[in-house]
C-alpha cells in the first residue's frame, strides 16, 4: 500500500508536468483561455474526456497525441475554469504570466487540499481503479456541470461547480499516475 508521502511526491511530479505546460502556453499566447466562459472551459473538458473515452473504446487514435495530453489538459482546463469562476466579470481578459501562474497554483493549491482530505477519508481506493473508470468519473463530472450551469448555478443539495472541477483535476492526476506505474 502506498503512504502518504509517496502519493504526494507522485501526484506533484504529474502536476509538474501540466504546470510546466500551462507555463509555456501562457508565455505562448499569453492568457488568450480568459475569453472562455465556464460553460465552454466545460465543453472543453468535455471534448477531451469524450477523447480518451473513444480512444479507449476503439482502441485507434488518428491524432498524434497520446491520452496522456488530454489528461494534462483535463487538470488545465480545470484549473482555468476555477479561475475564471473565482475572477469578477470587470476583470481584465489579458492578465500578465505572473498572475496567472499565481492564480493557478493557487488553485492547484487547493484542489491538491481538498485530494488530501478525500484520500484519506478513501484510503487510496483510487489507486486500484481502471484509467476507464476515472474517465467515466470525469465525464459524469462534466456533466453534472453542465446542469449546474443549465440551473444558472443554483443547486439544491449538490456541491457547486468549483468541487465539481476540482474532482475533474484531481481524477486527471490520478489517471497520469496510475499510467506511469507498470502494469
Amino acid at each position: 500500500m502506498a503512504s502518504l508521502e509517496q502519493t504526494l511526491l507522485q501526484y506533484d511530479q504529474a502536476f509538474a508536468r501540466c504546470a510546466r505546460l500551462f507555463e509555456v502556453k501562457t508565455s505562448d499566447y499569453g492568457t488568450a483561455w480568459r475569453i472562455l466562459r465556464p460553460s465552454s472551459l466545460t465543453d472543453q473538458l468535455f471534448i477531451k474526456a469524450n477523447r480518451i473515452r473513444t480512444i479507449q473504446e476503439t482502441g485507434d487514435a488518428q491524432i498524434d497525441e497520446g491520452i496522456d495530453s488530454e489528461f494534462i489538459g483535463i487538470v488545465n482546463y480545470s484549473l482555468m475554469a476555477l479561475i475564471q469562476c473565482e475572477l469578477p466579470a470587470d476583470h481584465p481578459l489579458e492578465m500578465d504570466a505572473a498572475e496567472a501562474v499565481k492564480r493557478y497554483t493557487e488553485a492547484f493549491d487547493s484542489t491538491r487540499a481538498l485530494m488530501i482530505r478525500k484520500n484519506h477519508d478513501y484510503g487510496e481506493a483510487w489507486r486500484d481503479m481502471r484509467v476507464s473508470s476515472l474517465i467515466d468519473l470525469i465525464l459524469m463530472k462534466v456533466l453534472r456541470v453542465k446542469q449546474i450551469e443549465d440551473h444558472a448555478g443554483e443547486t439544491q443539495v449538490s456541491e457547486g461547480v468549483d468541487a465539481n472541477y476540482q474532482d475533474m483535476a484531481n481524477y486527471a492526476i490520478f489517471a497520469l499516475i496510475l499510467l506511469e506505474e507498470p502494469s
